[in-house]
């Protein structure tokens, strides 16, 4: 009897440890240094069992103004920036430049924050990958040891297939149905002159 109740205490530590995080993606360019991967769920679940743990929004303003933001942002500072200027016409789109104020900006907020080195950081942006992970990596570099990166983002994985191929209808914050909205705090929001 005991012995069953203990393989069953074990056995339900397991399934705890492991849902709380999400697999290593199999995009390079979306892994991290701290190896810290969470779906939006998940992130969402970290935020309510943890009160001093920080959502970082890494995308452009605009893309909050358009596709809205997760309530509970703590954080708003854009790791790249659409330039108007610039057209790409590999994405067939404006091309992004990295924020050159990124890595003063953060470390600003986060201190305002009151954010230590073992603070809970999620980091999310668009899809989980070519933001939120180098951003990830750089707080590793200044001593922050609990980052997490968002793997499906804001706007989540695109359809594969159907009339609505290539839109981010999977997973994701927005999808997922957790809080957002089209508005966010002006105190959160990031502003270029601060």
């Amino acid at each position: 009897m005991n012995k069953t109740v203990l393989l069953a205490g074990l056995l339900s530590c397991i399934v705890a440890v492991t849902a709380v995080a999400a697999d290593k993606p199999n995009k390079v360019k979306a892994q991290t240094t701290l190896d810290l991967y969470v779906t939006a769920a998940e992130a969402w679940d970290k935020l309510q069992k943890d009160d001093t743990a920080i959502l970082v929004d890494v995308r452009d303003p605009v893309e909050i103004k358009f596709t809205g933001s997760a309530t509970p942002t703590g954080i708003h500072v854009p790791w790249m920036l659409a330039d108007a200027a610039g057209w790409s016409d590999k994405k067939s789109s404006w091309a992004m430049v990295k924020n050159p104020g990124f890595n003063a900006q953060l470390a600003a907020k986060l201190a305002e924050a009151g954010a230590t080195p073992d603070t809970t950081i999620i980091i999310m942006c668009r899809s989980g990958s070519s933001r939120s992970a180098p951003a990830v990596n750089l707080l590793a570099t200044k001593g922050y040891t609990q980052v997490w990166t968002v793997v499906d983002g804001f706007e989540g994985s695109t359809l594969k297939e159907g009339n609505s191929k290539g839109v981010r209808a999977l997973n994701g914050w927005r999808n997922s149905g957790l809080p957002w909205s089209y508005k966010i705090d002006p105190a959160i929001a990031w502003h270029p002159t601060k």
